[in-house]
């Protein structure tokens, strides 16, 4: 079997999207390929089919390769609950919260788990697709590293190497990154791809040609810049809209320091009648229809920096003038009336008054909740799917006016009874087209244009496969994943 890896001169330099493409392009051929990812940094995770938890963007690579997500296929999650720390996953299953030097000491423990998914997903597919982290040239990281060049290593696996020239610089990039690289790493990398070019290819070439002479390497082909295209972001927020209806509905989110799941709001973003807004710190809110709490990996926490920012008092005025108020898993939370973390899950120990909107109480628990679910959405009894990831149970009278009825018989989430306030812990409610259709009404939208998301998705999956077999070199890239012609 064969292992062909990805990895990045920066973040955001376009390793997900070629790892995504790669396995289209390859499953489309009927080859059997699995992405794979040791190593993920991220607050956007999805749950697989064996009930654990992995980074979106494996799901996203899963779905481009017609598989189910599954654990193996990202076995080391990190979900940073501070600045210094963050929550560790192991093979789909919170392990323990560690700083950043406590892991440095674990990368150990880490990499044998990265290794034993790897000798798994090796002896099932034909071909291992893998995605690196940041960049291989980050010094201060080197030492154990699990994520890019010491996994390339440890299986004696080629390496593309992609940079993003959108953002200038894209051959200081590369070089630099190469000359950064030991001996041994640098025979690894069998060619470059250069991402997101807008322009005439033509005024590019002599820089390619330089490229090549300069390092003794292929450049594999330069991707273009797509319009109109989308994939679940690994972490950054999205907030591109393309021209929205002039009566569109105006929906706001905070930007929590730890929102999590905020690809939650992409069908929303995509949606040509909503204008979605994501609020930052210091910024003032702005009038809406709809505000919705997001998902957060420290709900306490972020709470806190909620009412320091002016939310409470916003959500306050945004009720009394008849506005409607959405709480996603954290946002859930924060609608009740008090959240306890006893054990310090997700920092110093205690508890919090919470907004009081909903009659419920959280206290949150080691034992994480992991669960894709389907039901009905109780506002419109129309079809919704979704999954859970959270740690808080949630208990109290409100639940007794559930937001959905599950199929697996238990209710989810309360809805108040003026039908204002509404929580949920499913995330994902709005990539269903009916669910979606039937929460923009709720809202306040009378004439609902139903958009199918998971379809534009896939229309951008299958883009991306049609730029390998246009733009890439694929003679070169089968015979880097030990295809023969």
């Amino acid at each position: 079997m064969t292992t062909l890896m990805v990895q990045g001169t920066t973040s955001d330099a376009g390793k997900s999207t070629l790892v995504t493409a790669l396995c289209r392009w390859l499953a489309r051929q009927g080859v059997a390929v699995v992405p794979f990812k040791p190593q993920n940094m991220a607050l956007n995770s999805a749950v697989t089919a064996d009930g654990g938890e992995i980074g979106r963007a494996q799901a996203v690579q899963a779905q481009a390769a017609n598989l189910a997500p599954h654990t193996d296929m990202n076995p080391v999650l990190l979900k940073p609950n501070s600045d210094i720390g963050a929550q560790v996953i192991i093979h789909g299953r919170a392990v323990t919260s560690m700083d950043a030097t406590a892991y440095h000491d674990y990368k150990r423990v880490a990499m044998q788990a990265v290794l034993d998914s790897h000798q798994r997903l090796s002896a099932a597919y034909r071909v291992v697709m893998v995605e690196g982290a940041g960049s291989p040239a980050e010094i201060n990281l080197r030492a154990g590293d699990i994520a890019n060049m010491g996994f390339a290593e440890a299986v004696d696996c080629p390496v593309i190497l992609i940079a993003d020239i959108d953002k200038g610089g894209v051959f200081a990039h590369l070089v630099g990154t190469l000359a950064l690289l030991s001996e041994s790493e640098q025979a690894r990398v069998q060619g470059f791809v250069i991402n997101r070019f807008r322009g005439d290819i033509a005024l590019l070439q002599p820089g390619l040609d330089w490229l090549e002479q300069r390092t003794g390497k292929p450049v594999l082909g330069v991707l273009p810049y797509l319009m109109d295209f989308h994939l679940e972001a690994e972490d950054a927020i999205d907030v591109r809209q393309s021209g929205k209806a002039g009566d569109a509905l105006k929906v706001v989110v905070p930007v929590l320091p730890r929102i999590s799941n905020h690809t939650d709001f992409d069908p929303l973003r995509l949606h040509p009648q909503v204008d979605l807004q994501f609020v930052g710190p210091g910024q003032p809110v702005p009038p809406a229809d709809l505000i919705i709490l997001p998902g957060s990996k420290s709900v306490r926490a972020d709470l806190t920096w909620l009412r320091a920012n002016g939310w409470e008092a916003a959500i306050q005025k945004h009720l009394r003038y008849g506005g409607k108020l959405l709480g996603i898993c954290g946002g859930l939370q924060m609608l009740g009336a008090r959240i306890a973390d006893p054990l310090g899950l997700e920092g110093p120990a205690g508890e919090s008054e919470a907004l009081g909107l909903l009659d419920i109480d959280t206290v949150l628990e080691a034992d994480k909740q992991l669960r894709n679910v389907a039901g009905r959405l109780l506002p419109g009894g129309v079809p919704v799917s979704g999954y859970e990831i959270h740690a808080g149970v949630s208990s109290g009278p409100a639940l007794e006016q559930p937001a959905v009825q599950l199929d697996d018989g238990r209710c989810d989430g309360a809805i108040s009874a003026d039908e204002q306030v509404l929580g949920t812990y499913l995330h994902g409610l709005f990539e269903g087209p009916e669910a979606c259709a039937a929460l923009l009404r709720w809202a306040g939208l009378e004439a609902v244009q139903t958009v199918d998301y998971h379809g534009l998705r896939e229309r951008d999956i299958e883009r991306l496969a049609d730029l390998v077999e246009t733009q890439l070199d694929t003679a070169r890239l089968r015979a880097l994943c030990g295809l023969e012609d």
